[in-house]
C-alpha cells in the first residue's frame, strides 16, 4: 500500500467510532456492519431480552448507541410533537428527553422524525424532515439548533423528504437532493431551488461551505432520500452522494465535486426518486436505481465525468438483484442485497457481482428496513415487526420472531442496529434491547 493511501486510510479509521458502539445509522464503517461477535440469534418480545422501553410514536430512525447511551427520534403522536430521546444502554432507562418541535407529518406515509441521529461521542445531531437541526451532548445539554428551511428555502420533494446527517472528521454534512421547481405548492419562492451539500461546524451548527449540486434529472427524479456517505477511494477520503440520476464524489474538506457517474437511469423516466443510500465495499460504490432498475458497482478512478469504463459490474439481466428502498450492506468481501420489490434476499460476491446465494424473504410483509450484518449473521425486519436471522455463508434461516402488531397505518420501517454485544431493535411502540440483562 503506498504511503498516502496508508495515511488516508489511518485518518478514515481514526475518525469512526470503531469497536464497540453504532455512530451512524449505517453503522461504525458505514456499510451496515460491525465487527460485534456474539450477538443473540434467538429471542421473542419476551425471551433473552435486556430490557424494553416505551415509545410515544412511531419513527423509521434507526438507534444509535454510544457507550452508555442510547439515541432516537421520534414522533409523540398523542401531542403531535417532535422528541430527541437518550435512553441507558445498560437498563433501558430514560437519561434525557427533549421536545423539538410541533408538527409530526405532512402525509401519511412518514413522519419528520424519519431520520436517524448520529454522535461521534462528543456531540449528538438529530435532524427532522421539517427542518430542526440540532447538536446536543450526549448527557442532554443543547448546543445549538437551526431550521434548514427557514435557513435555504422550503424543501420541494413530492413525499415527506428524509435524508440523515453524517458527522465525519470534524464536521458536519447534510444533503438536500431536491426538485428545481415547487410541487403541489412546496419548494422556495422567489429565488432558485437547487439541490446542495451543506457543511457545518458540528458544535456550533454553523454553515462552513454550502455546495450546489448539478443534476440532468427531471420531475420526481431530482428527489432523494439517501444520505452521504464516506469512504477512502484511490487513496483519499470522499463523500458519495447518490440521486439526481447521478453518483458524485466530493472532497470533505471543500465540498468539491471530484467525479461523477451517471446513470441509472437513461431515459430520463421522470418519477425514479431515489431511496438507497451509496455502499461502498472493495474499491467500489454500489449504486441501487430504483423501482426494479439494476445495481451497478462503480470504480471511481478517474476525474470528472465517467463513462461506462468505470462500471466493474451491473446485475444486468439478474431481475431479483434489486432495490428500490432498502440500502445494501457490505460485510465478508461481499454485498448482502435486500430486495424490497423481488421478496429476496441475496449474498452477491463483492467484485465480481455473482450471486453466491438468494432466499426468499419470510413471512408476506414489505422488508423496508435496511438489513445489518454482523457476527456471520444478517438480520432483517419488515413492515410487520417481523424479524430474522440469516446465516451469511449459505442463506439458511436461523430464527424468525414477531417484534410488534402495528396499528393504525404504521408500520415498522427502523433498521436493526448492534452495539456492546446486544441487538437494538425499534418497533411502533417500543425499544428492545436484545440480549443478556
Amino acid at each position: 500500500m503506498k504511503k498516502s493511501t496508508l495515511f488516508a486510510a489511518v485518518i478514515f479509521l481514526s475518525s469512526v467510532g470503531f469497536g464497540a458502539n453504532w455512530p451512524h445509522w449505517r453503522g461504525p464503517h458505514y456499510n451496515g456492519s460491525t465487527d460485534e461477535t456474539n450477538l443473540p440469534s434467538v429471542w421473542s418480545q419476551t425471551d433473552n431480552i435486556a430490557w424494553k422501553a416505551g415509545l410515544p410514536g412511531p419513527s423509521a430512525a434507526t438507534p444509535i448507541v454510544w457507550e452508555d447511551y442510547v439515541f432516537i427520534s421520534s414522533a409523540d403522536s398523542g401531542k403531535e410533537t417532535l422528541l430527541a430521546m437518550c435512553f441507558d444502554r445498560r437498563d433501558g432507562k430514560p437519561i434525557w428527553q427533549e421536545e423539538v418541535a410541533g408538527g409530526i407529518r405532512r402525509d401519511r406515509r412518514s413522519n419528520f422524525a424519519a431520520p436517524s441521529p448520529t454522535t461521534d461521542g462528543k456531540v449528538v445531531i438529530f435532524f427532522y424532515s421539517s427542518g430542526q437541526l440540532l447538536g446536543f451532548t450526549p448527557q442532554g445539554q443543547r448546543l445549538w439548533a437551526r431550521n434548514i428551511q427557514e435557513d435555504f428555502g422550503e424543501f420541494a420533494f413530492l413525499w415527506t423528504f428524509s435524508s440523515s446527517p453524517l458527522l465525519y472528521d470534524g464536521k458536519l454534512y447534510l444533503q438536500i437532493l431536491q426538485r428545481d421547481v415547487p410541487v403541489q405548492g412546496r419548494g422556495a419562492s422567489g429565488q432558485p431551488i437547487q439541490s446542495y451539500l451543506l457543511a457545518m461546524d458540528p458544535m456550533s451548527g454553523k454553515t462552513l461551505w454550502r455546495l450546489f449540486r448539478e443534476s440532468p434529472a427531471v420531475a420526481e427524479s431530482r428527489e432523494a432520500f439517501s444520505s452521504p456517505i464516506p469512504a477512502i477511494l484511490t487513496g483519499a477520503p470522499q463523500l458519495v452522494l447518490a440521486g439526481g440520476d447521478v453518483l458524485t464524489g466530493h472532497d470533505p474538506a471543500t465540498g468539491e465535486e471530484l467525479w461523477r457517474w451517471g446513470t441509472w437511469n437513461p431515459n430520463r423516466i421522470p418519477h425514479w426518486r431515489l431511496v438507497p443510500s451509496p455502499v461502498i465495499g472493495n474499491g467500489l460504490v454500489l449504486a441501487c436505481g430504483p423501482k426494479n432498475a439494476p445495481i451497478f458497482a462503480i470504480e471511481p478512478k478517474g476525474r470528472g465525468t465517467l463513462n461506462d469504463s468505470a462500471v466493474k459490474w451491473s446485475s444486468g439481466d439478474v431481475r431479483d438483484m434489486t432495490s428500490d428502498v432498502p440500502t445494501p450492506a457490505f460485510y465478508d468481501g461481499d454485498f448482502f442485497v435486500l430486495s424490497d420489490l423481488r421478496r429476496v434476499l441475496m449474498r452477491v460476491d463483492g467484485a465480481t457481482g455473482k450471486v453466491k446465494w438468494s432466499i426468499e424473504t419470510p413471512d408476506r410483509a414489505k422488508y423496508e428496513a435496511s438489513p445489518l450484518a454482523a457476527d456471520g449473521k444478517i438480520y432483517i425486519i419488515n413492515h410487520e415487526g417481523d424479524a430474522a436471522v440469516v446465516d451469511v455463508a449459505d442463506g439458511k434461516i436461523l430464527h424468525k420472531t414477531s417484534m410488534d402488531d402495528p396499528t393504525g397505518g404504521n408500520v415498522v420501517r427502523a433498521s436493526i442496529s448492534a452495539a456492546q454485544g446486544r441487538l437494538f431493535i425499534r418497533t411502533t411502540t417500543a425499544l428492545f434491547c436484545v440480549g443478556t440483562k
